[in-house]
């Protein structure tokens, strides 16, 4: 935006709808996190969200911005980006994400923020402001996350399979009882790695569109810290709805099978991390819990539910997009003034 930097309230307003954005995605990923170890009864689930809550903090001192940049910098072009199009791509992304936790559907925030960027983006400016390269490997890895938390969780219950054959089974429900401790508390720091970041790209990309930020100018810190705060605030006070359906309905895990998985996902999450690809963290541990089940027997995954869930990831960006465009216009003509 030329001119001018945008009210301070106005930002202030928006910065705070990208930390309710980011609460929200920890609140309603929280799941993600603690499914598995709650079903499994190694923690309760009071103990599982505090430790989560402090892992997907604690990950504010492990990873690279690289996931920041992506989402501020390569999804759509910087120089159509203004207070409407965050408005618009935040309440698509809120909407969609409240819509998800109601009827206990595990979707992904990640996805419904991408998608509401997107669809506020081209209600402004049409498709060309979209940048291919970054779109295609987000939207790539919605295949490909829960793909490899699958093939990594699979892989991971028959090595445990391999290694453990002489124990008892006793034995080793109290081995992996400890140990799934550690597997939660690794998926949780990816996961705050990975999820934390997306609403700083937003903030950042606000910032700079609001004159506030120049281009070059790298993100703040204050920005980075209060989105890992908030989101593992969000996460403390978790989303029991969809706890049900990860930890449970897909297929029974003892705390082997929890292992596996979340280590499985948790690897998954470092590797795109690393290198800068925000994905989905409800599509990755789906993907390994279903791949555990797979590995001791296909009839043990119910594949119904399973199905359901996928429908739910091909309709969110789309939806999410809708939603956008459909605020984005809106916020033009009565919510959000101009500067």
């Amino acid at each position: 935006m030329e001119g001018a930097p945008l009210a301070f309230w106005v930002v202030a307003t928006l910065v705070l709808v990208a930390l309710a954005f980011d609460f929200m995605n920890g609140f309603h990923d929280a799941a993600n996190s603690i499914a598995t170890v709650v079903s499994t009864r190694v923690l309760s689930p009071y103990q599982a969200v505090l430790l989560a809550a402090f892992f997907n903090f604690v990950a504010l001192f492990v990873f690279q911005l690289k996931v920041a940049t992506t989402v501020g910098r390569g999804i759509v072009d910087q120089g159509i980006v203004d207070h409407y199009v965050v408005f618009g791509a935040l309440i698509g992304a809120i909407a969609w994400n409240l819509i998800t936790w109601w009827y206990g559907i595990p979707s992904s925030s990640s996805h419904a923020l991408i998608g509401g960027l997107v669809g506020a983006a081209v209600a402004k400016a049409g498709t060309w402001a979209l940048i291919p390269s970054g779109l295609l490997k987000t939207v790539a890895f919605i295949l490909i996350a829960p793909l490899m938390g699958m093939l990594f969780g699979a892989l991971l219950t028959l090595m445990v399979a391999w290694l453990f054959v002489r124990a008892t089974p006793s034995r080793v429900d109290r081995w992996f009882r400890r140990m799934q401790l550690v597997s939660a508390s690794l998926y949780s720091l990816g996961h705050g790695g990975n999820d934390a970041q997306k609403t700083a790209g937003i903030i950042w990309m606000l910032l700079i569109a609001a004159g506030y930020l120049g281009t070059t100018d790298p993100l703040p810190m204050w920005v980075v810290a209060a989105c890992y705060i908030t989101i593992a605030f969000g996460t403390a006070f978790g989303g029991w709805r969809i706890v049900k359906t990860m930890g449970q309905r897909i297929t029974k895990l003892k705390p082997v099978g929890g292992f596996c998985a979340e280590t499985g996902g948790a690897a998954m999450l470092f590797i795109a991390t690393a290198f800068g690809i925000p994905v989905s963290t409800t599509h990755t541990i789906t993907g390994a819990i279903v791949g555990v089940g797979a590995a001791h027997n296909a009839s043990a995954v119910r594949w119904g539910v399973a199905g359901n869930i996928i429908w739910a990831w091909i309709l969110t960006i789309p939806c999410s997009a809708f939603i956008a465009g459909a605020a984005w216009y809106v916020g033009r003509l009565m919510f959000v003034p101009s500067p």
